[in-house]
């Protein structure tokens, strides 16, 4: 549903409009803009500028974890990437003048191309097509993980060095900055994380791999096309992307798969269940695609994982905050705090058990 160009939340338009002109060498007047679903952090809309479409991402309103939905950051890997073997949209401006529209911003250039997310969405995709997507996901992952950083410029873009014993700093710095606004977190929650943080402690590896890190990869953080043959359009939704060891990544879009008669991790409603459908890569499939495809060795792949399930834990309870706050643009947020012990206990047997 296209928004009225008057009163759409997080964006000022008038002053939006006067920046464009400014800022903006072709376009025209905004005759239209449409908040994109799907955005449970960021905030994405589409702005008709007449003939040309153009996308717009600023952070989420209300309660904002510190360190989080850094929109130069966002716009300067980008800029980065254009050109390159992973495939992203052409960023187009960087406002971090919060003046404007009361916060951060940048602008891209629109990519034509579907979001899957269930298995509705993919009603008209084949099995055959399914697993050929499956497939160029993981080749766009391997591509951003073997990325040479220094030729596309971003050798400084992180410090790789201890990057998983600051991550799991960095959370649990998130974790504690939510928790104090959530009356509805229960002891049990509380107690399992903290069980798990110590576990992971325990587990941390010492510096191995290194290169660039989405930090949020998904299929759903992906715009695809299936003619004329099934292809990864652009990977989207960079605001976490950094130096770091890849196989954290990994690890998450782990977390993020679902696998057919999974109903567990169907019941979070993050990322996308459409890998259920026919035809898709199971997540052990899509994890040995990658592991040929890089030659990364796998072994602690357990540890990530869990890891993964920590992180996303710790995402979700710093967006079911915000939803307490009413602070929320959008559908779907009711059933996100019911996911955090869901993660939590996964992490858990994941460790017990080992990755499948």
């Amino acid at each position: 549903m296209i928004e009225q160009v008057a009163g759409v939340p997080g964006i000022d338009v008038p002053r939006l409009s006067s920046w464009l002109a400014d800022n903006l060498s072709s376009g025209g007047p905004i005759s239209g803009i449409e908040l994109l679903a799907g955005g449970r952090s960021n905030l994405t809309y589409l702005i008709r500028l007449g003939d040309r479409r153009v996308v717009l991402r600023r952070p989420p309103l209300g309660h904002v974890l510190p360190t989080a939905h850094d929109m130069r950051r966002e716009h300067t890997v980008l800029s980065a990437l254009a050109g390159t073997d992973v495939p992203v949209p052409t960023p187009l401006a960087l406002c971090q003048d919060e003046d404007v529209i009361g916060a951060p911003f940048y602008l891209m250039e629109h990519v034509d191309g579907r979001v899957l997310r269930t298995v509705e969405d993919a009603a008209d995709v084949t099995p055959e097509e399914a697993r050929a997507l499956s497939e160029r996901l993981a080749d766009a992952f391997a591509a951003i993980h073997t990325l040479d950083v220094e030729k596309a410029g971003l050798a400084g873009f992180g410090r790789p060095q201890g990057y998983m014993a600051r991550q799991l700093a960095r959370w649990r710095k998130q974790w504690d900055a939510s928790v104090p606004a959530d009356p509805t977190l229960p002891d049990a929650t509380r107690a399992s994380y903290e069980r798990l943080v110590e576990r992971l402690t325990t587990r941390l590896p010492g510096d191995g791999l290194t290169g660039l890190v989405h930090g949020d990869f998904r299929l759903d953080n992906a715009l695809v096309r299936l003619r004329p043959e099934p292809e990864i359009a652009a990977v989207v939704d960079w605001e976490m992307s950094t130096l770091g060891d890849p196989l954290s990544d990994l690890g998450l879009t782990l977390v993020y798969w679902t696998d057919p008669g999974d109903d567990e991790r169907g019941s979070i409603p993050v990322g996308s269940t459409v890998t259920t459908a026919p035809g898709f890569l199971s997540s052990r499939e899509f994890a040995e695609r990658y592991a040929a495809t890089t030659g990364y060795d796998l072994t602690d792949l357990d540890f990530y994982v869990a890891f993964g399930c920590f992180k996303l834990a710790v995402v979700l309870e710093g967006i079911h905050v915000r939803y307490l706050q009413k602070a929320t643009v959008g559908e779907g947020f009711e059933g996100i705090g019911a996911s955090v012990p869901i993660l939590l206990d996964r992490a858990h047997r994941t460790l017990d058990d080992g990755a499948r």
